[in-house]
């Protein structure tokens, strides 16, 4: 059922994806192309299915959202164009493509980010759904996920972090950032935009809280055990920079018995909702077996 749900959500935010780059201007037209490479290249879209996912738990129209599912998409989309640029990642593959900079060049492939990460929140603005208020408060929500506080912090702790061997406790504040805080956003953004109560939000930010850092974890282990066709990039590219993992950190088995804790209390956070989280909960099923 999940594999289904995964690839009709994908089909459907792919096709909503497919109508929103359209250059206004013809002179700009290479730099939609540069965006538009990334943005379409394919991924799982796991975290604008996130969002989908919580709003039809509250029995929510999706597509009434659809550019705010998009907007997380962009967002996510601009981090891993600027993650894979020489300064940076230096990766020549992503998604089982090219990346955007060995393409379109380092400079193009900057603006493209800059590009998407704007207009994610020139999206938000446009939904003629939300409410004033929803609009802001997911707005504030994407700004503080994607900004210092969130994934840009965790991308900079990851920067100043290679070639150190940090401890776990502060792996978890680089992952926190890096990946947690856009997973976080994806959960958050279905709260907002349902008007959930307030007593709903616990479980469901637990659940995110810990989806993040499952995502992670099980990264890492891909990043060891998978295959370029898996990773859809080079694996080992985290032994390759000598960066701290949590396989690195932990080992192998080890990091496989953390990541069934964190899976456990996921799925213990869900049990206390009456929602129908049945997806939500497979999801985290999903993200285990990526590792076996």
């Amino acid at each position: 059922m999940l594999k289904i749900y995964l690839e009709t959500s994908k089909q459907t935010i792919e096709q909503w994806l497919n109508t929103i780059l359209k250059s206004p201007i013809p002179e700009y037209e290479r730099l939609y192309e540069s965006m538009n490479y990334s943005l379409l290249q394919g991924g799982k879209r796991i975290r604008p299915i996130l969002t989908k996912a919580v709003l039809e738990a509250m029995n929510m129209d999706a597509s009434l959202y659809k550019e705010f599912l998009c907007a997380l998409e962009c967002i996510h989309t601009y981090s891993l164009v600027h993650d894979d640029l020489p300064a940076m990642d230096n990766d020549d593959y992503r998604r089982g493509n090219l990346t955007n900079h060995k393409v379109y060049g380092d400079g193009l492939a900057i603006l493209a980010g800059d590009g998407l990460l704007t207009y994610a929140f020139q999206l938000c603005s446009e939904n003629k759904t939300a409410s004033a208020n929803q609009k802001i408060k997911a707005i504030q929500c994407l700004a503080t996920a994607a900004g210092p506080e969130g994934m840009v912090g965790g991308q900079a702790f990851d920067l100043l972090s290679e070639g150190k061997h940090i401890p776990l406790e502060e792996l978890k504040i680089l992952h926190g950032g890096k990946t947690g805080a856009l997973f976080n956003a994806a959960i958050e953004l279905g709260l907002i935009l349902s008007n959930a109560e307030q007593e709903k939000y616990t479980a469901y930010m637990t659940y995110a809280n810990c989806l993040g850092l499952l995502f992670q974890i099980t990264d890492d282990i891909l990043d060891v055990t998978g295959t370029i066709e898996e990773l859809g990039k080079t694996p080992g590219s985290d032994m390759r920079q000598d960066k701290s993992t949590y396989v690195s950190l932990l080992g192998l088995e080890g990091a496989q018995s953390e990541a069934h804790r964190v899976a456990q209390n996921a799925h213990s956070a869900l049990s206390t909702l009456t929602d129908n989280t049945e997806i939500l909960s497979a999801i985290i099923d999903y993200l285990m077996e990526r590792t076996h």
